[in-house]
Parts: C-alpha cells; structure tokens; sequence
C-alpha cells in the first residue's frame, strides 16, 4: 500500500466525506502491516489537517486552474506533498518523486506530470508564495474565516496566541491513579523506563511527557496505573468538592475519563452514575473502568431526558461535561477547523440549555452542578451561565479560586496552550 496515496484517501474522508480524522484513520490505517508507516501517514493526515488553509491558499497560488472535484484525491495528495516539503523532515527529492509515484496508486498516471509540476514549482518559489501568504490571515493562521473572526472577537487581547497554539503539537498528559501509586513514585517508574516527564501544574495527579509514546510502553497502564488526559480535564474532580457518601452523576460521560478520575478521586460515594447517549462511546466508559478496577452505574441515556433513565433519587453533585464546538481542543484534533460551522455552535447552544434545564430538577437542595466544555465560545460558556442564572432564582453561580485559568463573570476559562492544558471552561452553580 502506498503510504501518501492512502494518506490522501484519509485525507478525502474527512475533507469531501465529513469524517473526524481519528474515525478515518482507524478505518484506513489497518492496511499497513507496520507502526513505522503508519504513523508517517498518521503525521501526514494530521499535518495537513492542522495546516489545511495555508497548504488551500499555496495551492491555490500553484494550480493554474482548480482540479475538478472528482480529482479530490489528487487535490489531497498535492497537499500531502506540499506538508512534506514545508513541515516534515522527508528529503526534497524523496518527497518529490514518492508523491508522483502515488499518482498510479490512486489509478490516474495522468496526474503525475502535474504533481511533478506543482511541487517543483513551489520548490523554486517557496520564499515568494510565503511571502504572498502573511497579507492573508486564514492562511497565515490556518483557520476559516468565521472561527477566525469569532476568536477575535471573543479574545481580542489573546487571539493570536489561541491560534498559535491551535496549530501547535500538543504535549501527551498523563493522570495518576492516586489509588494505586503516587504521582512521585510513577515519575520515578517513567525515568526507569527511559520516558521523560515532569509534573503538570494546578492537576494534581497529573504528568506531562517530554514526547508523546504509545500508550502499551507505559508502566503499569494495563494494571490502571495511569491514563492518558489533558490537565485541563483533570480540574474536574477537584472541582465538584467530592465527599463519601455523595451521590453523583456524570452527565455527557463518554469516554469516562472524568468519571474514573471522580471515582479515583473519592472511592467512598454513594454512588455514580454515568450516562451517555452514545452506546458505543459509552461502552469506551465500561472498558476505562475495567482496567482501573473501579465500579459506576452505566446508563445509556439522553441528559435532555432523563425521565428515560433517571430512577428518581436526586443527586449531590452533578458533572455536565457539555457537547460543545470543542474549539478547545483544536490542536489535538485540527480537523475541527474543516469540520465545525458556524451553524454547529448555534445548535450546541441549544443542546447545551436544554440539558441543564432538564438535569437541574435531578440536583438535591443544596448540592452543586459543574458545568464544563472543552470550547472557548463565550456563547457556550459565560453566556450560558448567565442565562441559566436569570432563568433559575434557585441558583446561585459560585466562584471558582485558583491560579488556574482565566477568571470571568461567570466561570472560568483556560485558553489553549495556557499552561500546556487544552481550551477548557469551568462554571459552579449551587441549588439554594
């Protein structure tokens, strides 16, 4: 298999096909026998994902005249040489000559002579067009216009930094099962393992590799020793001020980090609950759980109706952990910015409003929901807790403290990058 023909296959899975870039890789990427190759595709696929409107605008720059949209394969596959040659470490001629030769993998020789062209032709111009590319900031910034526009105007003072990061490769974050072994002591296993890392800040169970490495090399990871999340996620827990005997839900749960760092955090509740409407995201929850030994009730179920699914015992504390534009997490997974519309965030507002005017009924007096996003949309954020507030007299917003984050009239915000965590929210709302 030709490993650039089929990063361009991936590539038009997501790009033509709307699929998220990890669904397509697994699709795709069992058809290599070796880890070598796949990641080199993997890099690819990620690298153009994450560059998408520059590598759009050089190319623009290069065609003579746009390729037709049933030649979208070879569209990708001169994005994906056009990567090689500005980002990746691949020799120019190498680069060159095995993309052309990925023409006939995709069974249209005709187009070598035009991936051999273009190519050469940036070679030759490369200090030009990039040039040509700073007076145009969606390619300058690689971001559609719109969530251009809308983090400016949500971040007037940070916009170029959030873009900046956005694009940047993000650090491997680790959780500690605090149950099992100290943060110190899994740092020392690490460094015996030749796996550099360090602490992260304001989480305190949590790790950040030096460079990211499969998860299997990692000590201990089968026995429930650590898992993979962001230090952002990991706020969560703390949080939500958990004590024994609370009874506890987790709304939006799937993938269940955060209802395994809940339970990690406090195995004396009362119970868990973690619902999700996705069951085959869901069962990702019962799988996490299982190799971290711990126990919570999993419930297929919609957060916007929980008479489906609710047994009518009210709850202590409550984690909505909110579908959103997840325009916090963007430099993880870069294909957001192909995928997301404006009429996404619209509809994610929604969503977001009926769920906690639906959940808030389930919460006992005095007990507490922690709304979260991985978005940096105030629309999604501080202005839905405003809202919810002048709806609800019976709720009170409380201030979350910490050096963490930036603080807000309502709420909470880490952009991304801010120290090494992702783009998170975080809004307290009390039941008086």
């Amino acid at each position: 298999m030709n490993t650039r023909a089929l990063a361009a296959r991936i590539l038009v899975d997501v790009h033509v096909h709307g699929m998220s870039l990890t669904d397509a890789l697994a699709d795709r990427l069992g058809s290599l026998p070796d880890a070598q190759n796949q990641g080199f595709v993997q890099e690819m696929c990620y690298g153009v994902s994450r560059w998408w409107w520059r590598l759009d605008a050089m190319l623009a720059l290069l065609l003579e005249k746009p390729l037709k949209a049933k030649d979208a394969d070879i569209r990708h596959l001169l994005m994906t040489g056009l990567y090689q040659l500005q980002y990746m470490r691949v020799p120019d001629h190498a680069a060159v000559a095995e993309t052309v030769a990925a023409c006939a993998a995709l069974k249209k020789a005709w187009a070598k002579n035009l991936v051999n062209a273009v190519l050469r032709n940036y070679q030759r111009r490369a200090e030009t067009l990039n040039t040509q590319l700073k007076d145009n900031p969606v390619a300058e910034f690689s971001h559609p216009r719109w969530l251009l526009d809308a983090i400016m105007t949500a971040w007037p003072q940070h916009w170029q930094a959030i873009l900046q990061a956005n694009n940047a490769r993000p650090p491997m974050a680790l959780r500690v099962n605090l149950l099992k072994v100290q943060r110190n002591a899994y740092l020392e296993q690490l460094a015996a393992a030749g796996i550099p890392a360090k602490t992260a800040a304001y989480a305190n169970a949590g790790i950040i590799l030096d460079n990211p490495v499969p998860v299997a090399q990692l000590p201990g990871f089968q026995d429930g020793l650590v898992s993979v999340q962001d230090g952002a996620a990991q706020l969560a827990a703390s949080l939500l001020a958990l004590a024994p005997r609370q009874r506890v839900l987790d709304v939006c749960a799937a993938p269940g980090g955060k209802t395994a760092h809940i339970l990690e955090t406090q195995p004396e509740l009362q119970e868990l609950v973690a619902v999700d409407i996705d069951a085959e995201r869901l069962q990702k929850v019962t799988e996490n759980l299982r190799r971290l030994g711990a126990t919570a009730s999993v419930r297929v179920g919609d957060g916007q109706s929980p008479h489906r699914w609710w047994d009518g015992q009210a709850f202590d504390r409550i984690l909505l952990d909110a579908p959103c534009s997840a325009t916090g997490v963007i430099r993880r997974h870069p294909d957001i910015k192909q995928l997301r519309k404006p009429s996404d965030i619209e509809q994610a507002v929604v969503i977001q409003q009926r769920i906690l005017a639906a959940v808030w009924p389930l919460l006992n007096s005095g007990g507490m929901i922690l709304y979260a996003t991985c978005s940096i949309l105030p629309e999604e954020n501080q202005q839905q807790i405003r809202d919810f507030l002048s709806s609800y007299p019976d709720a009170l917003h409380v201030e979350l403290s910490g050096a963490w984050g930036m603080p807000l009239d309502y709420g909470r915000q880490v952009l991304p990058g801010q120290d090494e965590m992702d783009g998170f929210y975080y809004a307290c709302i009390k039941k008086q």
